[in-house]
């Protein structure tokens, strides 16, 4: 089993262009899958005909019971999909049995949306004294509401792909798909306080990284979590804001002031429109609102009682 294994991890990498975060979380999921099969069949996993409907259920019910949440078992049931999937299209099997496997319904709450004003809180990160840090700081989060990009987008910038004169940012997605953001004036002027100091770290261990760390090399994503969450402190938000959180400010309040949906949908790089449809929160002033304008009943005169 290992070798389909070590070819499914090669055509993710490979042909899906697939991040590493994706690629560990597939095999993580896949060896767990194997390893239970291995103890519940009592002998080896040797080839994917002995994968049938009934193991992936007793796999997915023993998860459950461990503890393991639907969103888990979703991602488990999916990976299984899709590695015996690969193994159909490669000859190796006639029948996908995880197809017959109903996907566990998931619980989506609502995401929670910061209102305008918390978010202009947490951007008015303190100017004196202009350290680089604060500097730094000041830039990414005023970039991340600008611009709506996800944190692992935001450390992946170098600094040629940054351009302050269009106020454009060039982006690398999932998947390595690049696509083109836009950033205001306010961005545009953190962004050029920081360029100015970010140019004497010219030691810099990473010369093409647009962040830095206090080290000098690329700054992390748990550095960029961290730094969002030392922020919050301080400003008296809800601690629990997140890189996420402003990524969902900035689609919700562009949406609220009339952005459409497709327009949304290119800015977040997602390829599907149900995606963004699921990702953003309409508030119900909004949706009230567009109802009023739009529905020939709904409009009133002046005079209507």
């Amino acid at each position: 089993m290992q070798t389909y294994l070590t070819a499914f991890q090669t055509y993710l990498e490979v042909e899906r262009h697939a991040s590493s975060h994706t690629v560990r979380n597939y095999l993580s999921d896949l060896h767990q899958f194997v390893d239970f099969a291995r103890a519940h069949l009592r002998q080896e996993l040797h080839t994917p005909g002995q994968i049938e409907p009934s193991l992936i259920r007793a796999f997915l019910a023993t998860v459950h019971a461990q503890g393991t949440g639907h969103t888990s078992m979703a991602r488990k049931l999916s990976s299984l999909r899709s590695f015996l999937q690969f193994l159909q299209r490669q000859g190796h099997l006639s029948d996908n049995a995880a197809r017959r496997v109903q996907m566990p319904k998931t619980r989506r709450p609502l995401p929670k949306v910061l209102p305008i004003d918390q978010v202009f809180a947490l951007l008015d990160t303190p100017e004196v004294p202009p350290a680089p840090q604060l500097l730094r700081d000041r830039a990414i989060l005023e970039l991340f509401y600008a611009t709506g990009i996800r944190v692992s987008e935001l450390v992946g910038l170098n600094i040629g792909d940054a351009d302050l004169a269009d106020g454009t940012l060039r982006v690398r997605g999932k998947g390595k798909r690049e696509r083109q953001v836009f950033f205001g004036k306010t961005a545009g002027e953190a962004l050029k306080a920081y360029l100015q100091v970010r140019r004497q770290a010219r030691q810099a261990p990473d010369d093409d990284a647009l962040f830095l760390n206090h080290r000098g090399g690329r700054l992390s994503t748990r550095g960029v979590h961290l730094l969002v969450k030392k922020h919050s402190r301080r400003t008296g938000i809800p601690t629990s804001t997140s890189p996420h959180t402003l990524r969902h400010a900035f689609a919700t309040h562009l949406l609220d002031s009339g952005a459409d949906l497709r327009s949304i949908q290119e800015l977040l790089g997602h390829q599907r429109l149900s995606t963004t449809q699921k990702y953003v929160h309409v508030s119900t002033d909004r949706i009230m609102e567009v109802y009023d304008k739009a529905h020939p009943r709904a409009r009133r005169s002046q005079g209507d009682v």
